[in-house]
């Protein structure tokens, strides 16, 4: 009965357009996705989500740009990880309360500003991006960015948050593909056959290990059931080479990594390396 309610839930709250058609997608049109997260780090410490660190991955053959987005008050999108704007800035508070003419004053370390995703989407046409819907309020600018820019088939969006991107799909028409939400992870590992076949959605983005980093989350056997189901599963985020291996080896079909180099190179090695045209 529990598997039962929980499958129904999933099936309300996740499917927009009932059993899924889990077409390809241009987005996952490569053999691995290699995504660079944050926009991929500058070597010498300096802030992640810059255009110069964007511009560094892209420069090293990387075809994947993961980042987050938020949305400041007056409904721009900016690339940013966190919800406050405290860690990596010389301002404080919610990245929602400021407009988007203060945030372009705010500077991060080495001096950089914090990008536009409008400004990225134009400044690399060539490059995928994986976004992560991180606040409600950037649902509805980030549907109305991808139609302007149009740029639907070179971006994935996940979010955490169920309505989240239930709104999102529902706003995009299921154009765009996307990640699940946790919950929908969730009731797949307790009952994938039964959940499968009505989740929205095209890759599961997933840690190494859950329940207090206590058990490990990316298997064998999750990657088999996931593509059974037309799954894609993609990890984060993996910073040891041999680690990588062993991930390739389990069948993922890509993973977030903050060391560019090493990943590229682990790539490069198994003949899963594609060089950004």
């Amino acid at each position: 009965m529990a598997s039962r309610a929980t499958g129904g839930r999933i099936r309300r709250r996740e499917s927009i357009l009932g059993p899924v058609n889990r077409s390809e997608r241009p987005f996952f049109d490569t053999r691995f996705q290699a995504l660079a997260h944050r926009g991929g780090q500058l070597p010498d410490g300096g802030a992640e989500n810059t255009l110069a660190a964007f511009s560094r991955a892209v420069h090293l053959g990387y075809r994947y740009l993961e980042t987050d987005v938020h949305a400041s008050r007056d409904g721009v999108l900016f690339a940013f990880h966190d919800e406050s704007l405290d860690r990596v800035s010389d301002a404080s508070g919610p990245i929602a309360a400021w407009t988007a003419g203060e945030l372009s004053r705010v500077r991060l370390a080495g001096g950089h500003t914090i990008p536009r995703l409008d400004e990225l989407l134009e400044e690399f046409p060539g490059s995928r991006f994986n976004l992560d819907l991180k606040a409600p309020g950037a649902v509805v600018p980030l549907a109305d960015s991808l139609v302007r820019h149009g740029a639907q088939a070179r971006v994935c969006v996940s979010s955490f948050s169920t309505p989240r991107i239930t709104q999102f799909r529902r706003l995009t028409g299921g154009r765009v593909a996307t990640g699940l939400s946790h919950r929908a992870i969730a009731s797949f590992l307790a009952v994938p056959r039964l959940v499968a076949p009505w989740v929205s959605g095209d890759v599961l983005q997933v840690p190494l290990r859950f329940w207090r980093d206590r058990l490990p989350l990316v298997t064998g056997r999750l990657t088999r059931h996931a593509h059974r189901c037309g799954l894609r599963v993609h990890a984060w985020t993996v910073n040891d080479p041999i680690r990588m291996g062993e991930l390739i080896d389990l069948g993922v079909d890509g993973m977030v990594t903050d060391d560019l180099e090493a990943l590229k190179l682990v790539l490069t090695e198994r003949g899963l390396w594609e060089e950004a045209s």
